[in-house]
């Protein structure tokens, strides 16, 4: 049998407060690299303490935490959570939820973040990473522990069959067997604009697209034209391409996203 220990412990960074006027001391404060992971909500706490190193009453404060890219786009911007009730061991002390849908649309990356303090009279307390007063942290984005959903693909052009005239075939994709089991789910969804007629989703084995390549329809859309919302299809098995076929004219079908 093997043994893997496993560690529940908060994420936990101290901060120093130069309210009071004085240069801090020689030391690093929360430079520490964080790691957050998409896909769950990642709770950081951190504890505010004065140039001695003594905790301060965070109750005192309105504490911020933002976050922002290498572009200094704005990802994250949002007030604490003050845990301080006066007790020695959370005095000081306030935590910052990053949520699930925060990271949602970030790619793993590295982003830098800043905390600082509001206090009563709204004046605005900038707090440190170290003692030669830099004000940025760094925090990477993992994005390997919960994987999200694989990218969709859209399709957009169509191209009319020259020995079919009337027909109009998308470009082919790649219908990705290598990470479906023989069950594999496809969903397409088509977005159209009054468009009457059918889009008949077609799949081959063959391991390439050439003009020899056949075909064969696996599902099929039929449209009135009085559609609002987006038409949904989903269909399964292992196809090495697909494509779509429209029976008329396509230039009302504004997509076709597509995922695996």
């Amino acid at each position: 049998m093997q043994l893997v220990p496993r560690y529940l412990v908060n994420n936990r960074i101290e901060i120093i407060s130069n309210d009071a006027g004085f240069i801090t001391e020689y030391r690093p404060v929360y430079q520490r690299q964080l790691k957050v992971y998409r896909g769950i909500d990642n709770k950081i706490q951190f504890r505010l303490l004065n140039v001695d190193q003594k905790p301060i009453n965070s109750n005192l404060y309105t504490p911020k935490f933002v976050a922002f890219d290498e572009n200094n786009s704005l990802i994250i911007e949002r007030d604490c959570t003050v845990q301080d009730d006066g007790s020695s061991q959370t005095r000081g002390l306030f935590e910052v939820t990053i949520t699930e849908n925060d990271l949602l649309n970030v790619p793993q990356q590295y982003v830098s973040y800043n905390v600082y303090l509001v206090d009563s009279n709204s004046d605005k307390i900038l707090t440190y990473t170290d003692s030669h007063f830099h004000n940025n942290g760094t925090i990477y984005i993992d994005g390997g522990m919960f994987p999200g959903p694989r990218d969709t693909y859209s399709v957009t052009t169509f191209s009319e069959s020259q020995v079919d005239s009337g027909i109009w075939y998308s470009e082919s994709l790649d219908a990705e067997p290598g990470i479906n089991g023989n069950e594999a789910l496809h969903t397409a969804v088509v977005y159209t604009d009054s468009y009457i007629g059918d889009i008949v989703v077609q799949a081959t084995l063959d391991n390439q697209v050439t003009g020899a390549t056949v075909w064969a329809d696996v599902a099929t859309v039929t449209l009135s034209g009085s559609e609002t919302e987006p038409s949904p299809v989903n269909f399964n098995g292992v196809y090495s391409f697909l494509r779509f076929k429209a029976s008329a004219n396509p230039s009302s079908v504004s997509k076709i996203l597509v995922r695996n």
